[in-house]
């Protein structure tokens, strides 16, 4: 038997307990994990609230990341007692999550934790530190670098932000983030930041170019914040987009694209090929500082996540949640 956070769908809508089942009822899988830690994600939050349509099958164990150990397994690349990481591919939406103590995954599924971390880091990064890796990677690979100008973070005060600004700026880059707490302003430029605007600047409808000020950006937000950052790119700057907190909706012009030759970079981080995974995951171990990401995160108890879960989407809370599983 095991714990985990069970969602069920009622008439009524949803009901999350912890419970204990059955490891028989685990799903399909060639590699069985014991989890060690999760974290709490902006999806996480949405699942467990019922607030957003991340559950795809019924019922769910959410809890879309996860580390722990092997503890039995069946492929070959994943041998039992290797300390492991797994991050998107469905997991807490339409496959059993990282929000139990065991979990059964296809193998190639798991990326072994690089060296440096421990599963605690790993998941203060999580899923929000492996998306901005893959936003700076993307930026880098088309060619912004620190010369060519000031990148632009959206969302900064959230897992997404706090980590790419940390990064970018180990990397040499000027960083300005855009956050809707000031109060924040201090946080953030010890991350990083050089400098910190409201996001009360990019909420409401822009031109179809602005002011070009960025020569690079990292976007969570989406919606009307996302269309007056491609707005105000610089020419042949890069944005590359990775949420939608702000909204699905992307009113924007072609404008910027035809006539400053801005990019506009999708970052997947859910099916995501393993061996960039990897690549990921190293690059962040090398970069980030095992001891800067304490100041980054708070431990909560598996039975706390439901209420921290409004607390995220509530915006009360600074940086990463890692859940501890007993």
């Amino acid at each position: 038997m095991f714990k985990a956070l069970y969602v069920e769908k009622t008439e009524s809508g949803q009901r999350v307990t912890l419970r204990e089942l059955a490891e028989a009822d685990l799903p399909e899988g060639d590699v069985t994990i014991r989890v060690q830690w999760s974290s709490l994600n902006y999806k996480d939050a949405l699942a467990l609230t019922g607030k957003g349509p991340i559950i795809r099958n019924w019922p769910m164990v959410p809890g879309i990341d996860l580390a722990g150990r092997v503890e039995a397994s069946a492929h070959p690349a994943v041998p039992v007692g290797q300390d492991v990481i797994v991050t998107g591919h469905g997991l807490g939406e339409s496959r059993w999550g990282g929000f139990a103590q065991l979990a059964r995954v296809p193998g190639l599924w798991a990326v072994p934790q690089p060296l440096g971390l421990n599963g605690r880091q790993v998941m203060a990064l999580g899923t929000a530190g492996f998306t901005a890796m893959l936003c700076v990677q993307a930026l880098q690979r088309e060619g912004v670098e620190p010369a060519s100008g000031p990148v632009l973070v959206t969302g900064a005060s959230g897992g997404v932000g706090n980590v790419a600004i940390m990064l970018l700026s180990r990397l040499g880059y000027q960083v300005v983030a855009v956050t809707g707490r000031l109060e924040e302003q201090p946080y953030l430029h010890s991350l990083g930041a050089a400098e910190v605007l409201p996001r009360a600047h990019f909420t409401t409808p822009s031109r179809p170019l602005e002011k070009a000020r960025w020569a690079g950006a990292v976007d969570v937000v989406g919606g009307q914040v996302l269309a007056s950052v491609c707005a105000s790119m610089r020419p042949q700057g890069v944005v590359t987009a990775c949420g939608l907190a702000g909204g699905m909706d992307f009113p924007a012009t072609v404008a910027p694209f035809i006539l400053r030759g801005v990019t506009l970079v999708g970052i997947d981080s859910v099916q995501c090929p393993r061996r960039e995974r990897q690549d990921a995951w190293a690059r962040l171990a090398e970069l980030i500082p095992p001891r800067q990401l304490d100041d980054m995160v708070r431990e909560i108890d598996l039975a706390e996540a439901p209420q921290a879960a409004d607390m995220l989407l509530a915006g009360h809370v600074r940086g990463r949640l890692v859940v501890r599983i007993p």
